[in-house]
């Protein structure tokens, strides 16, 4: 019954990445005459997808959804942002979705451990796997440019790629948590 739920969680997360990649990330902000008003973020809901399958599947479901889309994207259909291809092992943001591994992994774990309250659980586990995302993709970008691949341009490519999208992730890595926290009581995980 385990196996089953790691299969069908992997294949849910798998889902909720490709169709992440695909929504550009909003949040609400009131108007003054009342109502609400979408501000875009210059980012897609593609990392937040990640994030809400470790922090509610766990690991194992949220690892094989990240192998899942990087392999697709590799080998069979252009999900990724500009494309796919194994061209795409030398575009320099590469290193933020090979990061999407390690962050499902140490996310869901980090989700699953006790000691303090839920949602502040969810939200350092959501922080984490961010953090483990950007590192990734510095350390491609540094590899790269010490390859010669991309040198002159480094400065611009490490605030396209980290300094520029971090805050709004930031902010959406406190949405998912906020959205896990809910999901995982309906969906009755335990810690």
């Amino acid at each position: 019954m385990r196996a089953l739920a790691n299969w069908s969680g992997a294949l849910v997360g798998l889902l909720l990445i490709i169709m992440g990649g695909l929504i550009q990330a909003a949040v609400p902000l009131p108007l003054a005459g009342g109502g609400l008003r979408l501000l875009d973020l210059p980012v897609t809901a593609q990392v937040p997808a990640l994030l809400l399958t470790a922090l509610v599947c766990g690991p194992r479901p949220a690892l094989l959804a990240a192998v899942a889309y990087l392999s697709l994207g590799l080998l069979v259909l252009p999900v990724f942002h500009s494309g796919g291809g194994m061209a795409y092992l030398l575009d320099p943001g590469f290193g933020y979705l090979a990061g999407f591994v390690p962050a499902a992994w140490v996310s869901g774990r980090l989700a699953r451990q006790e000691g303090m309250g839920e949602l502040l659980r969810l939200l350092g586990a959501a922080f984490f796997g961010l953090a483990v995302i950007q590192l990734s993709g510095i350390a491609n970008l540094l590899l790269g440019a010490l390859a010669g691949r991309w040198a002159n341009g480094l400065p611009d490519l490490l605030i396209a790629y980290s300094l520029g999208p971090l805050l709004p992730q930031l902010l959406l890595c406190c949405g998912v948590a906020v959205l896990a926290w809910p999901l995982r009581r309906l969906l009755l995980v335990q810690p």
